[in-house]
């Protein structure tokens, strides 16, 4: 959520720190200066606190929070933001005590550099500045979360409203393979199994895409199925080579997240080719983590190129792990001279 707060457009960000800093400036200026009837001293030391203000915000809003917000070791960001404010309660303190008591307010009596409740003060100032800069961040990322999570729910509602409306014809269908497979099994095995797999690939389809999860190893068996009903009508000019290199029982996916990656290398890589193509799925994982690499022979022209590259399908891909794994997700394309690499790195609690 903070991560997004801070990718907000550049106007919208130039425009609220110019009025942030002026309604200060003009605060620490005109305001403290009323009180004091020294307009002349407000100005010196507004000159000042600012830039030092908006270096404390900056440091710790856009550099630390962005930084170690979302990941999983908070005790960095406390500590770093601990240290962060330390240093520049003691920088505040020392512009005070080494220039603006001596130079401004020669009447103060500063004491001794190191006292604790003048530091308090000066922490205090300082960083309830730097909490009202910071909840404009925190709240425009929970209005853009707020928003893509209404965006998500009446999509799912509009898929799920055309799945009912279009459920009638593929139910019809289902059933009819289970029939034809029943008799093509007594004539031509091989045959039968290919209905077997298009019905599998249906029921797969009709049932288990509407779970919120479902187990990986049942996405790639969806997967396989597709693969393997693919190399029928394309023949013996693609070579594929399916591989998962660890244990995959403990990993969910959401349904149908990965085969628009495969769907992409057909439509636009091996269909398209006259020679000789391959295709190589790479599936490999750990407990924190699941990395999935998919790449495909490639022969390329001016649309051919830009549609595999940035094809309706993987611009889907890319918004669902947005909303499904924020900050949690790695996307990447290569488009080389003779291949084209997916590269997906999901990355669980």
């Amino acid at each position: 959520m903070f991560r997004k707060s801070l990718m907000i457009d550049k106007k919208t960000s130039i425009r609220f720190n110019l009025i942030f800093w002026l309604i200060y400036f003009l605060y620490e200026w005109l305001g403290v200066g009323a009180m004091t009837e020294n307009y002349h001293a407000s100005l010196i030391k507004a000159s000042i606190y600012i830039p030092t203000a908006f270096l404390a915000s900056y440091i710790s809003i856009h550099i630390l929070f962005r930084k170690y917000f979302l990941s999983d070791n908070k005790t960095i960001l406390w500590l770093s933001l601990i240290v962060v404010a330390i240093a520049f309660s003691f920088l505040k303190r020392a512009i005070n005590y080494f220039y603006i008591y001596p130079h401004v307010e020669a009447h103060n009596y500063p004491g001794p550099f190191v006292y604790f409740p003048k530091l308090s003060y000066e922490f205090i100032n300082l960083y309830f500045i730097v909490f009202l800069y910071g909840m404009f961040y925190f709240l425009r990322g929970w209005y853009s979360q707020q928003q893509a999570m209404n965006s998500l729910k009446q999509e799912k509602t509009a898929a799920e409203l055309e799945l009912l409306k279009s459920q009638v014809q593929p139910h019809f269908i289902f059933n009819t393979l289970n029939s034809i497979y029943a008799e093509a099994f007594k004539k031509s095995p091989e045959t039968a199994q290919q209905i077997i797999k298009l019905s599998n690939l249906i029921e797969y389809t009709l049932y288990d895409s509407k779970k919120e999860k479902v187990a990986l190893e049942d996405e790639l068996k969806y997967i396989r199925n597709y693969v393997d009903l693919q190399k029928i009508r394309i023949g013996d000019k693609v070579d594929i080579s399916f591989n998962v290199y660890n244990n995959i029982n403990h990993i969910l996916i959401p349904p149908l997240l990965l085969l628009p990656i495969i769907e992409n290398c057909f439509k636009h890589g091996v269909n398209n080719s006259i020679n000789p193509s391959w295709l190589r799925i790479d599936i490999s994982a750990n407990k924190h983590e699941l990395i999935v690499k998919v790449e495909n022979s490639f022969e390329p022209d001016a649309e051919s190129q830009k549609l595999h590259n940035g094809g309706l399908g993987l611009s889907n891909v890319e918004r669902r792990l947005a909303l499904l794994y924020p900050g949690k997700h790695d996307f990447k394309t290569y488009c080389e001279v003779n291949s084209f690499l997916v590269v997906l790195k999901l990355v669980f609690e």
